[in-house]
């Protein structure tokens, strides 16, 4: 149980939608949470503080020096009390100062200080939501472990209908709770070696051509993310990505499934949990043409031969390590999971839909059921992929705990047995 209520700061930047930021405020405050806000100067104009200040019964702020709120240093103050900086509406100029770093305002000061979850709704005319460089921005955001509660189809402030109208309050605020609800386990891997696998592998059939998935990583950083706010140490070994790694992992690049295999096996006795996320090719062509085949009038018949199975050979080798799998499938999604879990030798394996536009590869958010061992079913919602990874590591967590109270002399990192 917590002994105080959560700490939330609301940054409404300027748009229109600000006016919705006195809902999400009071929604906020019905589950328990202490609210100050925080204004850019520009959102004055379409929201009046005094309101704002009137409902959270905190000063709101919206300079960086003001007479009577200099005796600490109020962003510092503010980002230490803060649990989750929460900006909505978020403006795509705010977009941008956050993925520039920039500090020229207390909101965007405030953000750089911040140690927390940030959480961003943003808001804004649908030509400025779908330019490159707003989208280039909320993947550099992304990259960083921002959550993104996407805008909605609607009508918009300029008259016309598309994508960029904010999230309804009450999903602003479902989400905030959702990523609130880890924050009571800060730091609780301290003392774990998480090693993850993230990304695609790409099997070369010549120096132009490769066969490969459809995986972007996604999943694998997002879990190599959370894993480091919560103190665990984390090797990442990625297949070709577009995302930068965290800079606290030690990332291993590779392009092959046997490099992929070859990287999990050296770096597994340092491990007391592995997650396995990466989408690693089955098969590869069986002969490597060092030079482009070329076309001819004839049929193709491409040989292929199997892949190491790295995940099969950490479940042989996992000793009393926490082993986590995914299965993306197509049909009789449960069937085919559980019966992976088995086979593997699993303590828990994410199962989600593969064809799924909005929660399968390259998609920033995810859903589906973790399964373990005793066969216990949980379905996770749509959600960020942060916010899964967050609901991954608190299975893990219980797996690591439940196992050492059984045996605490144990090594998680023995070898030896089936586990």
């Amino acid at each position: 149980m917590r002994d105080r209520p959560f700490h939330i700061v609301l940054g409404v930047t300027g748009g229109i939608a600000a006016y919705k930021a006195p809902e999400i405020l009071r929604q906020l405050q019905q589950h328990g949470a202490e609210v100050r806000v925080v204004l850019t100067r520009t959102a004055t104009r379409f929201i009046g503080r005094v309101t704002l200040e009137a409902l959270s019964r905190h000063p709101v702020v919206v300079e960086m020096f003001e007479p009577g709120l200099n005796v600490a240093i109020r962003h510092v103050e503010m980002a230490q009390w803060a649990d989750l900086l929460l900006v909505a509406p978020a403006t795509a100029h705010t977009l941008a100062r956050f993925a520039q770093g920039l500090a020229d305002d207390f909101l965007t000061t405030l953000y750089l200080s911040v140690r927390c979850p940030v959480l961003v709704a943003p808001a804004m005319d649908a030509e400025m939501w779908e330019h490159a460089a707003t989208q280039e921005n909320l993947t550099r955001l992304h990259e960083r472990g921002v959550a993104l509660i996407p805008p909605e189809r609607g009508y918009l402030a300029s008259g016309r209908e598309g994508e960029g109208r904010l999230a309804e309050p009450e999903q602003i605020v479902a989400r905030a709770l959702v990523i609130l609800a880890a924050r009571p386990y800060a730091r609780d891997l301290e003392g774990e070696h998480v090693l993850i696998t993230a990304g695609p592998t790409c099997e070369d059939l010549d120096p132009i051509r490769y066969l490969t998935n459809r995986s972007t990583g996604k999943m694998g950083y997002a879990l190599a993310h959370a894993a480091l706010a919560r103190g665990a140490e984390v090797t990442l070994i990625s297949g070709p990505t577009t995302l930068r790694p965290p800079p606290d992992a030690q990332t291993i690049f590779v392009r092959r499934a046997e490099e992929m295999y070859r990287a999990v096996l050296a770096h597994l006795e340092a491990a007391t949990v592995v997650i396995k996320a990466a989408a690693v090719a089955d098969y590869r062509p069986a002969i490597f043409s060092p030079e482009k085949l070329k076309k001819t009038d004839a049929d193709l018949t491409l040989a292929l031969h199997r892949t190491p199975d790295i995940l099969a050979e950490v479940g042989r080798r996992k000793g009393t390590r926490v082993l986590v799998g995914f299965a993306a499938e197509t049909e009789a999604h449960l069937e085919h999971g559980r019966e992976k879990l088995i086979r593997k030798n699993l303590d828990l394996i994410l199962i989600n839909d593969a064809a799924s536009a909005e929660t399968g590869f390259a998609a920033d958010e995810n859903a589906g059921f973790l399964v373990d061992r005793e066969g216990n079913v949980t379905e996770l919602p749509r959600m960020s992929k942060y916010e899964m990874a967050m609901r991954i590591l608190d299975r893990v967590r219980d797996v690591l705990a439940r196992r050492r109270s059984e045996d605490p002399t144990g090594d998680p990192r023995s070898s030896e047995g089936e586990g």
